[in-house]
């Protein structure tokens, strides 16, 4: 499986390596369990973190029930995430407001559905039938964290080339930022 965490660092962060959770996740039941009841029992019954509990999940669905990448239960669904050396003030405004965001995303006119100031924005997609959400992180005064989560993608095809558009994007975007 392409970009697996390896298994030094999931032993030294979870304490198993990838066998081990998977054989720990079979005598479990996982196999006929959901997602969400995989990622609980992982964090409430297990001990994993909420991050440790969702990698699991998803590389024990992807390698034992056979999920492919990007796969959800609604759909494909990507992310792509870009740390900006810029407030959270300036970088939320730049996605929130639409006269700003034409200067750096080409599908500038998405409709905002909720927008929580300087934490996040969602939205549904300019085709109509995707969703989108930003997440803006502070790492510091200077410094954001910017999420993007796109989802209800209709095919694998349509989710690896919308991951390459948010990564495009995002390019823009810091080019963008660094001119105004």
């Amino acid at each position: 499986m392409a970009n697996k965490i390896s298994n030094e660092a999931v032993k030294k962060s979870s304490g198993k390596v990838w066998l081990e959770w998977f054989a720990l996740l079979n005598k479990e039941g996982a196999k006929k369990m959901e997602h969400k009841a995989i990622a609980e029992m992982l964090h409430k019954k297990l001990g994993l973190s909420g991050w440790w509990s969702q990698m699991v999940t998803v590389q024990y669905e992807q390698e034992i029930k056979g999920r492919k990448k990007h796969e959800t239960t609604s759909g494909y669904q990507i992310s792509k995430s870009k740390t900006l050396s810029f407030s959270i003030s300036k970088v939320f405004s730049v996605v929130q407001y639409p006269a700003l965001r034409k200067s750096w995303l080409k599908d500038p006119d998405f409709s905002i559905t909720k927008s929580t100031k300087n934490k996040s924005i969602r939205g549904k997609w300019v085709d109509g039938k995707t969703n989108i959400e930003f997440q803006f992180y502070p790492k510091d005064k200077t410094k954001t964290q910017l999420v993007i989560q796109h989802s209800k993608i209709s095919s694998l095809k349509e989710a690896e080339r919308l991951k390459k558009y948010w990564g495009r994007n995002f390019n823009l975007l810091t080019k963008y930022l660094e001119k105004i």
